[in-house]
């Protein structure tokens, strides 16, 4: 497959990048610290849109076409793109929040999980927080890929090696990561699982965000009737993690996470180093 050079930045194209990454990261702390039983998915997407624009930024999401939300709010069953709403999350739910930002044309995308407590049901919580972790996990086993690779889909072997060591999850296929840049999807496309071609040359200037979507049972999908939503045909749960990661001439930088990955990076002896 032949790949566009366009998709690589310069440096001071880089450095566009850090703010809208800083904005779309400060957007899911707020999520982070809303979350609760009894808080609704559009009260949660008000505060991630307050957060972005404090940071200096506005939303990309509403800049898709269709689509009138700062976040994506998936519950339960729903993977990815599920609109925000009247409905109140409950104790027990899995809910993943995608978030991005755009600040002077450039753009940060980002999305976490969190599992709701409930004492009623703790095996239900364990299970959730495990496949969370899980898909986590194996987003920053792909991240430190990406620090060592000479090839983009390199990235895709770490996060399945990873799910697969955990147990019997589903990754799934139809919906993978992307470039990232002056359009929130661009070249080239980020897999998360072991595909035959290699894809293009990890080097500087290369933004990608990394997105893997994991789930409890198996990985057949449908899209709701809303146009957006995209569900389990089983019914089983969902994870999903993202980071905006760049290569540049000195290492990596976790464009979405403030601390630019240090944390997640930390087990596997990888530092990662502020774009200058």
């Amino acid at each position: 497959m032949a790949f566009r050079r366009s998709f690589y930045k310069s440096p001071a194209q880089l450095r566009l990048m850090v703010a809208p990454g800083r904005a779309a990261a400060a957007s899911l702390d707020a999520v982070s610290a809303a979350v609760a039983a009894g808080v609704s998915t559009l009260e949660l997407d008000r505060i991630a849109e307050a957060a972005i624009e404090a940071a200096g930024g506005k939303s990309n999401f509403k800049l898709e076409a269709g689509y009138h939300h700062t976040i994506c709010a998936s519950v339960n069953d729903e993977v990815v793109h599920g609109i925000p709403g009247s409905r109140i999350l409950q104790p027990g739910d899995i809910l993943s929040v995608d978030s991005g930002a755009i600040q002077e044309g450039w753009n940060g995308d980002a999305a976490r999980t969190f599992v709701l407590p409930d004492p009623a049901n703790p095996e239900r919580v364990a299970e959730r927080q495990k496949l969370s972790e899980v898909t986590e996990q194996s987003l920053w086993h792909g991240i430190a890929r990406l620090a060592t690779a000479r090839h983009l889909n390199e990235v895709g072997e770490a996060i399945e090696d990873h799910i697969l060591s955990q147990g019997d999850y589903g990754i799934l296929t139809d919906y993978i990561g992307h470039g990232i840049g002056r359009r929130m999807h661009e070249e080239p496309p980020v897999f998360n699982y072991r595909v035959r071609s290699k894809g293009p040359e990890v080097r500087p200037g290369l933004v990608v965000a990394i997105e893997p979507m994991v789930v409890l049972g198996e990985q057949d999908t449908y899209v709701k009737d809303d146009g957006w939503t995209v569900a389990t045909e089983d019914g089983s749960a969902a994870a999903h993690w993202e980071h905006s990661v760049a290569v540049h001439a000195d290492g990596i930088w976790v464009l979405t996470a403030l601390d630019g990955g240090a944390a997640g990076l930390a087990p596997f002896g990888i530092t990662p180093t502020p774009i200058r």
